[in-house]
């Protein structure tokens, strides 16, 4: 079981390194930086209550179930990143290249990732067109968070099990429309 896991673990290493080192590029760096503040306290929090604020009828019940679902979320992170503490990728790999702010608490799973799925999660479900807009914000924040140097790819996995997964239970419990 110890060679399978080291397996996975090289491979896992290569596909981060990849990320973080060989696709390095301005344009990138700066869309990467940005973007994946959407997934940051300060940006998902203000995205959902802008949301609940302005919206009306179905929707405000969409984004009070998306608000909800960031907030819950962030418990089965917690306890996971207390449960497997896994040091940051730029703590252990030494050519990993960081752009942003160095983090001090654990790697797995990606918060970042977690809030940006199960933000969206409900929004798709009740409008499945948003997804073709949605997804591909979610995962460049995903991605972000390799390239940045913060995570791994299964830090961003979990992650998104994590987001998805809560927003489906959110949404789950909805308000017959």
């Amino acid at each position: 079981m110890t060679k399978v896991i080291d397996w996975l673990h090289e491979r896992e290493c290569t596909v981060f390194q990849w990320v973080n080192s060989k696709c390095q590029q301005s344009a990138l760096s700066r869309y990467f930086m940005t973007v994946t503040h959407l997934g940051g306290a300060t940006g998902s929090i203000s995205i959902c209550i802008l949301l609940f604020a302005l919206a009306s009828g179905e929707l405000r019940i969409v984004a009070l179930q998306s608000l909800s679902s960031l907030a819950i979320s962030h418990i089965p992170v917690q306890i996971s990143k207390k449960l497997y503490p896994r040091k940051r990728p730029y703590m252990v790999l030494p050519d990993t290249i960081t752009i942003s702010r160095l983090l001090k608490d654990h790697s797995f799973p990606s918060g970042h990732t977690t809030a940006t799925f199960s933000v969206i999660t409900p929004i798709v479900l009740w409008n499945p067109p948003l997804a073709l807009a949605l997804l591909p914000i979610s995962l460049s924040v995903a991605i972000s968070r390799m390239y940045l140097g913060m995570h791994y790819p299964t830090d961003v996995i979990g992650g998104i099990i994590i987001g998805v997964g809560t927003g489906l239970l959110l949404y789950s419990f909805s308000i017959p429309f």
